[in-house]
């Protein structure tokens, strides 16, 4: 999820709520509260808590709400910003991997640094694992892979290799566990529903999640309009440098559904960085709208 502000720089609730709206409307399974996209580095824990509980409201249920946001170096700071959030009502706690072993000391380390994360927090809260790649990417080792899939308590991963040969291995690490691998590359994300991968959770969920949501449900029974739209999206993500979540923001606005693009993450004006931005967007939209268009006619033809 964005974390839409005002010109000010305070959390726009109303934006936001329109936001949620747009997810449930597009057809998200879940909502990924507080995490990279939400600009959580730049957010107080007061305010990360408070978009937890705002989000966890707002859906009423209607789909799973998971949140992340421990952004402390000292692992006692971070188990103080877990146990905050985990008493905001959210479905899932989602622990970031670079937070609990930066330096990739290995199983061990990262079995205590996990322990003392967690020790404190109910032990029927559903957790999961992000590969969170700022302020570094710290990717999960097989051998930790197979830790988490053995411990009830995690039911998710935010895979964030952008390799499909990673996420097919983790794929039949987790088999037969109730460890979900999502995907988090737009490039790989139709060869990963293929190899199985149980969802999508990449930042151009913030353009077009209906499509990536098509793509897993309706897209192995329409093989060629499927791997025509895996292009598009792929095309659409690379535009990704030009300034996210910025430039999600731009599009939101486009449609009227933020008053404000600013950011605390990307200061900068985009626009004028990237000049070609706005036709960029329009044609992201045209896409959007063109496949929607024609999955729309391929129901009507069922």
């Amino acid at each position: 999820m964005l974390t839409p502000f005002d010109d000010q720089g305070a959390i726009d609730w109303g934006s936001l709520e329109a936001l949620i709206d747009w997810y449930l409307e597009k057809g998200a399974e879940g909502l990924f509260a507080v995490c990279q996209s939400s600009e959580m580095q730049f957010l107080t824990l007061a305010e990360r808590t408070e978009l937890a509980r705002f989000t966890v409201k707002a859906v009423s249920g209607r789909v799973p709400v998971v949140a992340s946001g421990h952004i402390a170096d000292d692992a006692s700071d971070q188990a103080a910003e877990l146990l905050a959030m985990a008493k905001t009502g959210i479905d899932g706690l989602v622990l970031v991997s670079n937070r609990l072993d930066r330096n990739n000391e290995g199983l061990d380390h990262f079995r205590t640094a996990l322990a003392a994360a967690t020790d404190n927090l109910p032990d029927d809260l559903p957790l999961g694992l992000y590969e969170c790649p700022a302020p570094l990417r710290r990717l999960l080792t097989d051998d930790e892979i197979k830790f988490l899939a053995d411990d009830r308590r995690f039911v998710m991963i935010k895979d964030v290799s952008c390799d499909l040969n990673t996420v097919t291995r983790r794929l039949g690490l987790a088999n037969g566990s109730g460890l979900a691998i999502n995907n988090a590359n737009a490039t790989i994300a139709h060869d990963a529903f293929k190899a199985g991968a149980d969802g999508f959770c990449g930042v151009f969920n913030n353009f077009h999640p209906d499509l990536y949501r098509w793509l897993k449900d309706a897209g192995p029974s329409h093989t060629d309009l499927a791997a025509e739209m895996a292009v598009f999206l792929a095309l659409a993500a690379s535009t990704e440098y030009m300034g996210y979540p910025k430039l999600a923001k731009l599009y939101h606005r486009r449609r009227g559904r933020f008053k404000s693009v600013y950011s605390r993450a990307v200061p900068d004006d985009i626009t004028k960085t990237f000049w070609a931005l706005d036709a960029v967007l329009e044609k992201i939209e045209i896409g959007t709208v063109q496949y929607r268009s024609r999955i729309a006619n391929l129901r009507d033809h069922q």
